[in-house]
Formats: structure tokens, sequence, C-alpha cells
């Protein structure tokens, strides 16, 4: 009798737990990205899941997603990440995208970060990762920004564009897929000169330059740890494949409106740096880079660094 009664038990515990497997797996999660370089590792994902996913222009649009519950997960710039966290109270899932900054030139005279002296650098994103990530870089190499270096912000990447097309502007920090976009214009000269990526790691070789970050809801992580984790599986999935399997990621880019036309995602792809890092590992980077930019400006975080609550260590 004993023995049937632990059996019994043993078998309602199973059903008990493929049903709650099952509840998980199948939970369609609600999911925002930037449309560009923050999207692409989720493009495998948005072909074949059932989740919903929402592109958005402007970041701008994801605290209020956030604040109205609207949205459980988002794949945002690294420095809204800590942003979100001190005013909404957010968990890093994983970082997902590096480095994806070049500085191009029509001149051909810039040849290193020096080169850069008394010249007047273009670039969107004021207020944002690449102005600290350029500033960061030219301080490390002994040039002040404004000073030895002269910064123009433009409100669009496609304003810059035009700008270099014209010959209104020789020298430019443009992210990809832009980089791309700008090198199929035949501009005269038209060329990348320097990785932002490489320049950062020659200065600060112990924490990665950040762009992207995926994050949740506190609610729905602590509420719903196994959904995120299923999650976060697919998701490093979708990168894989989004790396090895370019010609056909490049179709799905322009098939969900992220870059506009596939030889432009062809070529950018391998230079946007998708990658899916977890756990101690994001940790520690994600806190490298914080602080460089608390260091740089408080508030380009949120005034302060993010506390361990702050990372979803599965």
């Amino acid at each position: 009798m004993k023995k049937l009664l632990i059996l019994v038990l043993a078998a309602m515990l199973l059903f008990v737990s493929c049903g709650a497997e099952e509840e998980y797996e199948a939970m369609t999660i609600r999911v925002a990205a930037m449309r560009g370089p923050t999207a692409m590792g989720l493009l495998h994902m948005m072909d074949n899941s059932n989740h919903e996913f929402e592109i958005l222009g402007s970041p701008d649009l994801v605290p209020p997603l956030f604040a109205q519950g609207a949205v459980d997960i988002a794949a945002v710039p690294g420095n809204l990440a800590a942003v979100l966290h001190n005013r909404m109270d957010v968990k890093a899932l994983a970082v997902v995208t590096l480095g994806v900054l070049h500085i191009v030139d029509t001149t051909d005279t810039i040849h290193s970060i020096q080169d850069l002296a008394g010249r007047t650098v273009f670039l969107h994103g004021q207020g944002a990762t690449p102005e600290f990530a350029l500033n960061y870089v030219l301080t490390q190499n002994g040039l002040t920004p404004g000073v030895d270096v002269y910064i123009e912000y433009r409100a669009e990447h496609s304003e810059i564009a035009a700008l270099l097309e014209s010959g209104h502007a020789e020298i430019a920090l443009l992210p990809e897929p832009f980089v791309s976009t700008v090198l199929m214009r035949d501009i005269d000269g038209l060329r990348v000169v320097l990785d932002l990526t490489e320049e950062w790691n020659r200065v600060q070789p112990h924490y990665d330059l950040i762009m992207s970050v995926v994050i949740a809801s506190r609610e729905f992580a602590e509420n719903h740890p196994e959904a995120i984790v299923s999650f976060m599986e697919e998701y490093a999935a979708s990168v894989a494949f989004v790396n090895a399997n370019v010609a056909e990621a490049a179709q799905l880019a322009v098939d969900f409106d992220i870059i506009p036309n596939t030889n432009i995602a062809a070529s950018a792809i391998p230079r946007t740096n998708i990658v899916f890092i977890t756990g101690e590992e994001m940790r520690q980077n994600l806190l490298g880079f914080y602080q460089v930019l608390y260091n740089e400006e408080p508030q380009s975080i949120g005034g302060g660094m993010p506390a361990d609550s702050f990372f979803f260590m599965p």
C-alpha cells in the first residue's frame, strides 16, 4: 500500500511538472527591440517562435511600454538598460551586441585616433553610448573632445550620410548598418578607417564596449523564471544562427523591416558583433562598462551604478 501511494504521488508530481513545463514553453512573451543591430540577434527567433515581437524606431518608446506593462522583455541600448533599472527595476538577461561603431573618412588622412586632432567628427547619439565611447577613447589617447577634436552632432544618421555625400562632412562616426549603407552610395574616397571597438580595446582591455542588452521586467523575471530560461535558450540559438547563416539572416532582416535591403544587411551582419553573454561574464562586463560611463557622465546610466539585483543569474 505504501509503495502504491508513493507511485501515485510520483505520477501526480510528474503530471504537474509536465504541465508546468508545457505552460512556460507555450507562454507567449511580449518582446520589443530597437530597429538595427539591437534586433539582429532575434531574427531567427522572430521567424520561428510564437512570441510577440515589436520593432521600435527609438529607445524613448521603451520606458512607457514597461511602465504600462505592455512588454515583458526588450533588447535596448546598453546604457538605457541601467537607466531603466534605476527607474523601473528591470533585470539584465544578456549582452547581445558589442561595438558596432566605425569612423569613416573621405580624405585618406585618418589612420589613427591621433590623426583626429584638429579635425571635425560628425555623429548621431548625443547623450548616448556613441558620444561616451568616442569621448572615452579620445581622452585615453590624450585628446580633449571639443578642444583637440571638434564634435558635430546631427539628429539622424541619414543627415550625416547626406553631408558626407555632399562633401560638407569629411569624417563621421557611424554604427552598422549605416556604415554599409553609406559605403554603397559610392561616395568619393569614403572608406572605413577605424573600428571604435578595436580602439576601445586598446585603452580598456578588461571590459567590452557594449551596445545592446536584453532586459526583463523584474515582476516577469521573478514570476516566470522558467520561461525566462527557455527564452534565453531560444535567443542564444537565434544568435548562433544569424552569425552562421549571413545570407538567410540578411533576408530575414529585410522581411522584418530591420534593414532596408539584403546587400546592406549581408555587409552589416559580420561587423555587428552579435553575441549572447550571460551570467557572471555578463555581470563583470556590464559593471566595468557602466563604471566607464558613470565616470564620464553619471546620468548616462541613470545616476548610479546598478545593484546586484539588476543581473539575472540563472
